[in-house]
C-alpha cells in the first residue's frame, strides 16, 4: 500500500503550491489513475513517491515505512517507472534495453536473456524478432511496451505511469489501454497511473484521483465521479463523457 499524508509541495519561484495538501491511499492490487490538465499538479505528486521530487511537507509511506526511510537506489529499482518519452538507449539492442537493471544488479547473462524473452512475450512481441532490434526499428507502440517490459524487469510491486500512451495514435493507445488492463489481472501489480485523457481514466482505473490547481477534487470510481461529484469542477469535468456514455447506452 502506498499511503500519502498532507503532501504538499512549493517551488520556489511560484507563490502557489504545486501540491496542497493531499492525502490518499493506494490500495495493494489497484490501479490508482491521477486525472488532471497541464500544471493540476499529478505528475509532480506521483514523483513525490518515488523521490524524484522532494515534498515541502508531508508524509508518504511504502508499505507503511517512510519513503525517506529507504536507500534511495533500493526503492527507484523497486518501483517500475514507465512515461511517456520512453528513453530507450539507441545504442542497445532491445533486448539490453529490457535488462539493464538486471544488469546492474548482477544476473547472470542467461537469466537476463530468458527474463528479456518472458517480458517480450508479456506485452506480446515476438522474441524471436525483436530481441536483437534496436529501438528505431520499432513503430511508437512496439516502442512503448518495451519501455512497460523495462519497468517490470526486476519484478517490483509498484508501477508509476506517467501519461505513457500519451503520444500514440488512437488506434494503437486503445490497443495498448487494453492490453495493459489484461497484463495487470495477470500480475497484480499496484499502479499510479497519470493522465489527462478522462475517457482513458474511466477505461483502465479502479480509482480516479481529480486534481486541479494542486488540489485533490475527489477521489472515487467511475460511477461516483459520474453519480456524486463533489465539487463543481468534477461536476463540470465529468459533464461531457457523462452524457456520451448515457448516449451510447441509449444506442444500444
Amino acid at each position: 500500500m502506498i499511503t500519502l499524508d498532507r503532501i504538499t509541495k512549493f517551488y520556489r519561484s511560484v507563490k502557489s503550491p504545486a501540491v496542497d495538501s493531499v492525502s490518499f491511499e493506494v490500495k495493494d492490487g489497484e490501479t490508482l489513475v491521477l486525472l488532471g490538465s497541464s500544471g493540476s499538479g499529478k505528475t509532480t505528486l506521483m514523483k513525490m513517491i518515488n523521490r524524484l521530487i522532494e515534498p515541502t511537507s508531508g508524509t508518504i509511506k511504502i508499505e507503511g515505512k517512510d519513503v525517506r526511510e529507504y536507500n534511495l537506489s533500493e526503492l527507484r529499482r523497486s518501483i517500475g517507472y514507465v512515461f511517456q518519452q520512453i528513453g530507450l538507449f539507441p545504442h542497445m539492442t532491445i533486448e539490453k534495453n529490457i535488462t539493464i537493471l538486471l544488469k546492474l544488479l548482477h544476473y547472470p547473462k542467461a537469466k537476463r536473456i530468458q527474463r528479456a524473452a518472458e517480458l517480450l512475450e508479456m506485452v506480446h512481441l515476438d522474441p524471436q524478432k525483436f530481441a536483437q532490434r534496436y529501438s528505431d526499428e520499432l513503430s511508437g507502440g512496439q516502442q512503448q511496451r518495451v519501455g512497460v517490459a523495462r519497468a517490470l524487469a526486476a519484478d517490483p510491486k509498484y508501477l508509476l505511469m506517467d501519461e505513457p500512451f500519451g503520444a500514440l495514435d488512437a488506434m494503437t493507445r486503445s490497443a495498448l489501454q487494453e492490453e495493459m488492463i489484461h497484463l495487470n489481472q495477470k500480475l497484480g501489480k499496484t499502479i499510479v497511473f497519470v493522465t489527462h485523457d478522462i475517457f482513458e481514466a474511466f477505461r483502465i482505473a479502479d480509482r480516479i484521483a481529480v486534481m486541479h490547481k494542486g488540489k485533490l477534487e475527489q477521489i472515487g470510481t467511475k460511477n461516483e465521479l459520474l453519480n456524486n461529484p463533489a465539487t463543481e469542477f468534477v461536476e463540470q469535468l465529468v459533464k461531457q463523457p457523462a452524457q456520451q456514455i448515457e448516449d451510447l447506452e441509449k444506442n444500444r
